[in-house]
């Protein structure tokens, strides 16, 4: 089974690390619809931005455990000023 890999903002990553963000907002596009839907992984793997040779644990890359993702509506600042559909993938449990 593979991992799912997403290169994520400084500002997620801190917060992600820290545990007050609990989950990844993609939109629900047709890119991450095929990464997605009837889709199971390993784990998700956040980094930070695109570290060379894939990151170092903890430090710019974080492995949680897959648990899936929900279809949400959200407005927020990265997205623009209206609301959007998006992908809210899980990542509030660090993979051991």
């Amino acid at each position: 089974m593979s991992d799912l890999i997403i290169p994520v903002k400084g500002i997620y990553f801190d917060q992600i690390k820290a545990g007050t963000k609990s989950h990844e907002f993609r939109l629900q596009t047709p890119h991450w619809a095929k990464r997605l839907e009837r889709r199971t992984y390993r784990h998700v793997v956040m980094t930070r931005g695109y570290p060379k040779g894939g990151g170092v644990e903890g430090v710019t890359r974080l492995t949680r455990v897959w648990r899936g993702y929900e279809p949400r509506t959200i407005q927020h600042e990265h997205f623009g000023p209206d609301p959007v559909d998006v992908f809210a993938i899980d990542v509030s449990e660090a993979a051991v």
